[in-house]
């Protein structure tokens, strides 16, 4: 082997880890600021993701009055299936053992787990306490009547510190695939024209190992701290 094909497979290798922080940075999810200034319930198993009210229920989910804060008592919230938004338009869709998510500021975030359901008449009183910790869920039924009241009752679980933050793809994770195909693709046109024939086999059996192993990182981004890191250090950032 060359001295100048060894200097060209480290600069080939130092290019390449450059490279695979890259594309590590631009495939990894970000963190994004949550708005804590309201609560939200969150019902994964129905897509609900909703902004809590305590003033109308024409505003999307309503916390009633009447009702306590999660942790203090047991809770209430009464949503739409059709028009104002019809936040519950699924309600009818979830199962016992789902779970529901209250996220509230200043509380936490609250689990619970469905544990029954019925419809009863629009006059029906709920037995509201503070010495139990349900949650119930209600909407008209069926959907654009007011004639009874859909009810689900749910048990909470647990109550965890609320995230201040939600990891999102990144919308510029394409980057991560082009910088990848970009490497390669240089790559194999530098190993094609090398100008030492008897080692353009060597050249591109590390074209294609670096290629590898920058697709793996695309597939399986580094930790974004560890990212950050090595970007800072590479840039001359040593503090």
């Amino acid at each position: 082997m060359k001295i100048a094909t060894i200097v060209l497979i480290i600069s080939l290798l130092v290019v390449g880890a450059y490279a695979s922080l890259e594309v590590s940075y631009y495939s990894s999810k970000i963190a994004i600021e949550k708005d804590l200034s309201s609560p939200r319930v969150l019902i994964p198993a129905i897509g609900i993701n909703e902004r809590i009210n305590n003033v109308s229920i024409n505003q999307g989910v309503y916390h009633e009055e009447v009702s306590y804060l999660p942790t203090k008592g047991d809770v209430i919230l009464f949503g739409h299936r059709t028009g104002y938004g019809f936040p519950f338009l699924r309600l009818n869709e979830l199962k016992i053992g789902d779970n529901v998510t209250l996220e509230w500021p200043g509380i936490g975030q609250v689990n619970y787990t469905i544990t029954n359901s019925s419809i009863v008449p629009a006059s029906y009183l709920l037995p509201v306490e503070n010495n139990t910790q349900r949650l119930y869920l209600i909407t008209c039924d069926p959907p654009g009547f007011t004639t009874n009241r859909l009810i689900y009752e749910a048990n909470m679980t647990n109550v965890g510190e609320l995230n201040s933050t939600i990891l999102k793809d990144n919308p510029q994770e394409n980057y991560g695939l082009y910088i990848s195909l970009l490497f390669l693709g240089l790559g194999l046109i530098l190993s094609y024209f090398y100008p030492i024939k008897e080692d353009r086999l060597i050249v591109l059996i590390v074209v294609i190992a670096i290629s590898a192993f920058l697709f793996y990182n695309y597939f399986y981004p580094l930790p974004p701290e560890i990212i950050s890191d090595k970007l800072n250090w590479l840039n001359g950032d040593f503090s």
